[in-house]
């Protein structure tokens, strides 16, 4: 496998590769987050959150194509805005479904799982109505074209550079409203304590909401930056919901920490391993992996002790 490349070359592969690596780590950072917040912290299996993730992309979609029709002028700084609304309208649609449908499943994870299930169908179905069924792209602006020459043959480029950029904002700004707010703290004693925390005057139906309202919201701005990379179509999330839940489970469904830990070991293994090898073998490989150390460790890489 590696016979046929020089020692120079194998050092610019593994570089470039590493790269991109990084830059899926930061897709699979964004969804993971949110769908950490909503499986570890509430127990809801939630197969919609790739639809999510679509919506905030269509969102970011409208926006480009508005602004570059009819405010041209603001074209260069149109994807903030965006991510803005990408974020607030699948929050919105997050806290609609959990009033509909799933404060009515809770503690019945299998029944989640179902009915989220027939959720991201309804909603693959509305995007493909609505947008049509073939991929759209957004227009960059130009200050994310191009690329960033690091030596004479490993170029990063641009907008991947932005892309692992939002994401470090993302995940700082998710620590501390988790860990140093207020919300955080209400969030984290319904986790350990559903009970207790109702018995001390938290609402608890309401944090259920917020929490997730907020996880649908994380995977809105992971569609967002997903424009950036790739075209979005009505089952593009579908692609991305099984590494997902993958690396929250290999992570730690209640750990924040384990889920960045699995994103950059299952974003690494895989984009190294899809340039030698077939990508189905490379997911292949890399379950079979995750699957031998989740037999060892259960609980995943990092693991929280909470009351049930």
């Amino acid at each position: 496998m590696f016979a046929d490349y020089t020692w120079s070359e194998l050092g610019s592969i593994f570089a470039m590769q590493g790269f991109a690596g990084l830059i899926l780590f930061s897709v699979f950072v964004l969804m993971a987050l949110g769908l950490a917040i909503i499986f570890g912290q509430m127990g809801v299996i939630n197969m919609a959150h790739g639809e999510f993730m679509i919506l905030g992309a269509y969102v970011t979609y409208l926006c480009s194509h508005i602004v570059e029709n009819y405010v041209p002028s603001l074209f260069g700084i149109y994807f903030f805005g965006a991510m803005i609304l990408a974020f607030c309208a699948s929050a919105a649609l997050g806290a609609l479904v959990e009033w509909a449908l799933i404060r009515h499943l809770y503690k019945r994870p299998l029944d989640t799982l179902l009915a989220t299930w027939g959720l991201s169908l309804m909603l693959q179905q509305a995007y493909r109505s609505i947008f049509g069924a073939r991929e759209v792209g957004v227009t960059l602006p130009d200050w994310l074209l191009g690329s960033v020459s690091l030596t004479d043959t490993i170029e990063v480029p641009i907008n991947g550079l932005f892309v692992m950029a939002l994401t470090l904002v993302i995940a700082v700004a998710v620590y501390f409203l988790m860990f140093r707010s207020k919300m955080g703290m209400q969030t984290r004693a319904v986790v350990q304590n559903r009970v207790m925390a109702g018995a001390v005057g938290i609402n608890t139906e309401r944090v259920d909401r917020k929490t997730f309202a907020l996880g649908c919201g994380i995977a809105g701005i992971a569609g967002s930056a997903f424009t950036m990379i790739g075209s979005t179509g009505p089952t593009a999330g579908q692609l991305y919901i099984v590494d997902t839940f993958l690396i929250v489970v290999f992570g730690g469904a209640a750990s924040l920490l384990g889920t960045i830990a699995s994103s950059f070991a299952i974003s690494q293994a895989q984009s190294t391993m899809e340039f030698f090898l077939s990508g189905s073998m490379a997911k292949v490989l890399t379950l079979l992996t995750v699957v031998g150390i989740l037999m060892l460790r259960p609980e995943g890489l990092f693991s929280l002790k909470i009351r049930r």
